[in-house]
């Protein structure tokens, strides 16, 4: 298993493995749709970051870093294939995320989730993140906001 950068090439397995998650769970949002249609262009064009995890060649989790105005970074778009679910993989990705954010010398790192994802919460908090006060969002289902400061 090894994890490495976005290339346009990975666009499909991004979007296919973001969809298969947030549909199980929640409904498909616009914004959803806008980042997942357009990676390349609402993600990197933009001063973030996506990595891909690829087990023989095949993309079986992902997480992106967009870059926010106060120079922090957002981890989103956070997944890993069901069959893989428990198997420490995102404990990767999620520190994959925190070295490219010291690497970038991010002040912090930002999430938002939803309280009814129990496992992703207790990674993010074995991982040093600490909750915050809601926040306005572009995403329904957010009701948990957390950050990572360095």
């Amino acid at each position: 298993m090894e994890i490495v950068e976005f290339e346009p090439g990975h666009a499909a397995a991004f979007h296919d493995l973001n969809v298969a998650w947030i549909a199980k769970y929640f409904v498909l949002e616009a914004k959803d749709r806008e980042v997942l249609e357009d990676p390349q262009g609402k993600i990197i064009a933009k001063g973030g970051r996506i990595f891909m995890a690829l087990q023989d060649g095949r993309a079986v989790g992902c997480a992106a870093l967009l870059k926010m105005p106060d120079g922090g970074y957002e981890v989103a778009k956070m997944t890993v294939s069901e069959d893989l679910r428990g198997s420490g993989l995102g404990r990767r990705l999620m520190q994959r995320c925190i070295d490219a954010g010291a690497e970038l010398g991010a002040p912090r790192l930002y999430l938002e989730t939803n309280s009814s994802l129990g496992p992703a919460l207790g990674l993010y908090r074995a991982m040093g993140f600490c909750d915050l006060a809601p926040a306005e969002t572009a995403y329904v289902r957010a009701d948990v906001f957390m950050e990572r400061r360095y």
